[in-house]
């Protein structure tokens, strides 16, 4: 598996994507939704690859929900970057923002816009366990 390492600016919040995909050749979606149009989003998940979120000081970790409410989006409350987001409880799913990857330019596909509006809280759902990666979060005491 090959790593991408990233996080936020000030670094309370890491990541480490690992993947066998190629970031040359994994498609990059632009979400259109206004949350994701106003951070310039561009995600990437790999169902058979998985991603590693470390949070070192949690009370500085921003949950954000809106819509149908069925993933949190991290936000670090002290630099403000967007760095992923979850959804499930036992079996959660992610993707990450590859804006905040320390190797983002290798992620070289044109974003392809995507609007998800129409969907279903179940379909939306479904679309998440299909697609999107596994997730384990760490907190740092």
């Amino acid at each position: 598996m090959t790593v991408h390492n990233g996080g936020c600016h000030c670094g309370n919040i890491r990541l480490r994507f690992s993947t066998e995909l190629d970031p040359s050749k994994i498609e990059v979606r632009a979400c259109q939704c206004s949350f994701c149009t106003k951070h310039g989003s561009r995600a990437v998940a790999d169902p058979d690859g998985r991603l590693i979120i470390w949070v070192k000081d949690i009370q500085r970790l921003k949950k954000y929900r809106f819509g149908l409410g069925t993933a949190d989006y991290l936000i670090c409350g002290e630099c403000g970057v967007y760095t992923a987001a979850i959804a499930g409880e036992d079996d959660a799913r992610a993707i990450v923002i590859i804006n905040a990857l320390d190797d983002q330019r290798s992620f070289s596909q044109e974003p392809i816009p995507v609007d998800y509006d129409a969907e279903s809280k179940a379909e939306r759902q479904a679309r998440r366990r299909l697609r999107w990666m596994p997730v384990e979060m760490r907190f740092s005491e």
